[in-house]
């Protein structure tokens, strides 16, 4: 299935249709699609439901406001929650990292992961983070009130089976990364990650 899905993204038109959508902290209408592509609605809606059928896109209805057909559910279209990953041969890092989170929990080991996860943030950038919290897979953006949330967690699915270990293995990680001139802290929402980064200074 992620072969596929991964290889529906070749054709140009219909990978720029999931990059605006998947850029986009809520879901996404067929007209803005083609709007922001460049295409027309017909054209947009074959991209949009040809995603949904390779996994990579996900259906959302929100009451439509105003206009015709107001009052009737408009349908959305929002990045899939389901991961997609090609590794030739096949690899499940997923599995022992399942093994050693049990581990961890199981010897009460959680002080000295977030001490190690800390160490390892500080060193994985100097200067400006965002750019590293970007190659990490995190897509950062910066919302109305100067706050830097995460888009993306590169830890989703380990993080379903342990929660509080992973989102606070996360915070470390990231409180190490952006070092003392911002805050982090657990901010969890429906989708993204459940961390935010703040300027100290802005801070209340």
């Amino acid at each position: 299935m992620s072969v596929e899905a991964i290889g529906s993204l070749r054709e140009p038109v219909r990978r720029a249709v999931y990059d605006f959508v998947a850029a986009r902290p809520e879901p996404a209408s067929r007209n803005e699609v083609a709007a922001a592509v460049g295409i027309g609605r017909t054209l947009a809606a074959f991209h949009l439901d040809k995603l949904v059928e390779a996994g990579l896109l996900e259906v959302a209805y929100a009451p439509r406001s105003g206009g015709p057909g107001a009052g009737r559910p408009a349908k959305l279209y929002r990045r899939s929650a389901a991961e997609h990953a090609v590794t030739l041969p096949p690899r499940d890092y997923r599995l022992l990292g399942d093994v050693l989170a049990t581990a961890v929990e199981r010897a009460g080991a959680e002080p000295a992961a977030y001490a190690v996860a800390r160490e390892m943030g500080a060193k994985l950038t100097g200067g400006d983070p965002i750019p590293h919290l970007a190659e990490l897979g995190y897509e950062p953006f910066e919302d109305a009130d100067g706050t830097v949330r995460l888009r993306n967690c590169p830890f989703h699915a380990l993080a379903e089976g342990h929660p509080p270990l992973v989102c606070g293995l996360n915070l470390a990680l990231l409180a190490g990364m952006v070092g003392d001139d911002r805050a982090v802290r657990l901010d969890p929402r429906p989708t993204g990650c459940c961390v935010a980064i703040r300027s100290k200074n802005k801070e209340h």
